[in-house]
């Protein structure tokens, strides 16, 4: 293959192609609103595990990130009263790369202001299923999983026992960091290492993961289960294996977001990441007043993936091998 040529075959683009009009029909006949939101912005994801392109933007007074997803912006057109809407265009994270991750990615990202998570999983099911016929996935909790696969309840366990089951799997985090004290880091790893097998062996029809802990909540509201555990009201949805989406019910409290977002700053700053600013014209839309809304974001390349049967995530984008 000349260095010119596409990595993806014209086949596979041509199906892609398809997709993306398939999936616009289908919010189309339900009644949402195409936005389409920049891809710089002052503002970039506080969450530490994501990493953002820093762009020098002439002689604009602060720099510019390309966005790691378009969430921000779209919550300010919810605030405002724009109504359901979607949005599919690309999305930038800085350090991924592999076999499913490319650092600039095609994603669909909704939100539904009135429903509830139940209700987006059924409407993801209805989505999925124009490309995949008769998709039936199973649902469990986030406890369940790593109680079935390696016999521990990851809300009650000590410190000590997570990092000895995660022993010999990864290599420690840098000394002095947050991590070495951070459950959510070993959770993290036995997730990636041990949890994610399983769903992939197991559950290859797919599964939907809910119930996560408070601390991984991201910008979802919290409550508490059936055991007085503080639980996310997040899910994950799995296919074959990849983690396809990823849905809240979303936070609304402007307070309880700055809260999270100094959290995640602190936690930077320990573990020596770049900086990332609170966004104040999100937190002043939450606070003018976000509707009750659940809102998924879904990656399109890995639904590709899937729909096609490629392995490789460079096998359904045109020019991956430009981006390294």
């Amino acid at each position: 293959m000349a260095p010119w040529e596409p990595t993806a075959s014209l086949l596979a683009l041509k199906a892609r192609a398809e997709i993306a009009q398939r999936i616009r029909a289908f919010f189309g006949d339900r009644g949402l609103i195409e936005v389409f939101t920049p891809a710089l912005a002052p503002y970039t994801a506080s969450a530490p595990q994501l990493d953002s392109f820093k762009v020098e933007a002439g002689q604009a007074a602060s720099p510019l990130y390309l966005q790691t997803s378009p969430e921000s912006a779209m919550k300010r057109l919810l605030a405002a009263g724009i109504g359901p809407i979607y949005q599919l265009g690309p999305a930038f994270r800085a350090g991924e790369s592999g076999r499913v991750h490319h650092p600039e990615f095609q994603m669909l990202e909704w939100y539904r202001p009135g429903y509830g998570l139940e209700e987006l999983m059924e409407e993801v099911s209805a989505l999925v299923r124009l490309f995949l016929p008769g998709f039936q996935p199973h649902h469990t909790s986030y406890r369940e999983l790593f109680q079935q696969v390696l016999g521990v309840d990851p809300f009650d366990t000590a410190i000590d026992e997570l990092i000895q089951l995660a022993e010999g799997s990864f290599s420690a985090p840098m000394e002095g960091t947050t991590s070495e004290t951070n459950p959510d880091f070993w959770l993290d790893l036995l997730m990636v290492d041990h949890i994610e097998p399983y769903i992939r062996t197991q559950f290859p029809q797919g599964l939907y993961v809910t119930g996560f802990p408070e601390s991984q909540a991201a910008l979802a509201r919290c409550q508490l289960d059936g055991s007085g555990c503080k639980v996310a009201l997040r899910f994950e949805l799995y296919v074959q294996g990849l983690e396809l989406a990823n849905g809240y019910d979303e936070l609304d409290d402007p307070e309880e977001l700055r809260r999270r977002i100094e959290r995640d700053q602190r936690i930077r700053q320990s573990e020596r990441l770049p900086a990332a600013e609170a966004d104040e014209r999100l937190l002043a839309a939450m606070a003018a007043g976000l509707p009750q809304t659940s809102g998924v974001a879904l990656g399109v390349d890995r639904l590709a993936m899937v729909a096609l049967g490629a392995d490789r995530i460079q096998d359904v984008i045109p020019f991956a091998r430009d981006l390294g």
